[in-house]
């Protein structure tokens, strides 16, 4: 399963919080602690907001621990609202357009999880997305098809009421094909003012998510950033929450297992 962090804040070089704490998500991607996957090395990603209103993107098939223009960025782009992903594929191939986070006008995503025997309703999936939307679909994986169709359904309008009705469909869908395996869903997404964080599963064993605040910025992500932990608290299964530097709003999703 794939690891990822996202920052909001006082704008900070990403090296701070990418590379310089003892439990970074670059030493994440050689030594995850709480994944049945250890070692995330299908590539990589960055997205990060600045001045323009559409979030730069960078990714790489590269291990994120081995490639040099990642620590070369990191140390000199500055942001004051950064996503961060280290891959461990599912199953589609490893390639730049199926790295994390994907971006879409000024919304940003990421993912971790999967959807149980994908390949069984991906034909249906990709034919819920409008043609319009359909056009921005880079690559394979269905977290950049759960993505196009959150926007689909409204995200800029409401993103509670999208993100709710996308999984819905997928469950249901999933049902009707008689699929067993889960459907796990960690992500985050930000409009590049805002952040939502979803942690969801079908099953008992929602993937981790945990954030902290701090003064002047809050930090949220798959594992905490650190080896001792302190501070970090772990977002309820089931639920979506809107974070920011002075505020933790958490609502319970309500889907239909």
């Amino acid at each position: 399963m794939c690891r990822w962090m996202a920052y909001q804040g006082t704008p900070i070089y990403l090296e701070e919080w990418l590379f310089e704490p003892d439990h970074s998500l670059i030493h994440q991607s050689l030594s995850a602690r709480k994944s049945e996957v250890t070692v995330n090395a299908d590539g990589f990603g960055l997205g990060w907001y600045d001045e323009r209103e559409e979030p730069g993107l960078y990714h790489e098939i590269l291990p994120a621990w081995s490639d040099c223009n990642l620590k070369s960025l990191a140390r000199h782009i500055k942001s004051g609202l950064f996503f961060a992903h280290v891959r461990a594929s599912t199953g589609t191939s490893t390639a730049r357009s199926n790295c994390h986070p994907f971006g879409y006008n000024n919304w940003l995503f990421m993912h971790n999880g999967q959807i149980g025997m994908y390949e069984q309703v991906r034909w249906q999936i990709d034919r819920w997305i409008p043609e319009h939307l359909y056009n921005h679909r880079r690559g394979s994986t269905d977290s950049e098809a759960i993505f196009l169709l959150m926007i689909a359904n409204g995200l800029d309008k409401d993103p509670v009421q999208a993100i709710t009705q996308t999984l819905q469909m997928v469950l249901t869908l999933m049902k009707q094909k008689g699929i067993t395996e889960p459907l796990r869903f960690t992500s985050m997404l930000s409009d590049g003012q805002n952040m939502w964080a979803i942690r969801f599963s079908s099953d008992e064993y929602a993937p981790s998510l945990y954030y902290k605040q701090f003064e002047d910025h809050v930090v949220i992500g798959s594992e905490p950033l650190d080896l001792s932990g302190d501070g970090w608290q772990l977002v309820q299964s089931g639920h979506m929450v809107k974070v920011g530097i002075d505020h933790y709003e958490s609502k319970a999703l309500n889907i239909t297992l």
